[in-house]
């Protein structure tokens, strides 16, 4: 099962992420093998706050160069959006408690993922659904220094939206099975 998981989480990071170019900076890392895709079996959010520090932990002790990101995947808990979305509020203490606030940042993936103010089947928010509950980990200076050589950083929650909107049905069904399969 855990192959499957990583599997599908790597198909994702391949096929939508990168290959819609949702994440202009993902692909260069992806390519150097630089993104590691964990699994956390835990089914407490103790349990996975921990699971959390120590792949907070590898990256601060691992040199960008061998290691840029870690994206977790969480197949037995968090499945309902607003128990995930709550749980963020813990992960944000967390940061904060531990000092890696400023150092690391987490962003938040789901396959019921609901921006505020949309509605549930708004083709935004398919640019933060995935296969599996993730935490993806994000070193802060990797980070600045992507957003400080992109052009119009601040236009790309909108350029991605667009993409979404402007997929077909056949399109959306390939890319998100777990969706539409």
């Amino acid at each position: 099962m855990d192959e499957e998981i990583l599997a599908s989480v790597g198909q994702w990071l391949d096929d939508v992420v990168i290959g819609l170019n949702l994440c202009p900076f993902a692909s260069r890392p992806r390519a150097e093998r630089r993104i590691r895709l964990t699994i956390s079996h835990a089914t407490t959010e103790e349990g996975l706050l921990e699971d959390m520090q120590t792949e907070l932990e590898r990256l601060s002790d691992t040199p960008v160069s061998e290691l840029e990101t870690t994206v977790i995947a969480i197949p037995d808990m968090l499945e309902d959006f607003d128990d995930y979305n709550q749980f963020f509020d813990l992960v944000d203490l967390w940061l904060q408690q531990f000092g890696w606030e400023g150092e690391f940042q987490v962003a938040s993936f789901h396959p019921h993922y609901q921006f505020a103010d949309t509605d549930p089947d708004d083709a935004g928010n398919l640019t933060n659904r995935s296969p599996w509950p993730l935490l993806h980990l994000i070193r802060e200076d990797s980070l600045e220094q992507a957003l400080a050589h992109y052009p119009d950083p601040d236009g790309i929650p909108a350029r991605n939206i667009a993409r979404m909107e402007s997929l077909n049905a056949d399109e959306r069904r390939r890319l998100f099975p777990y969706l539409f399969g």
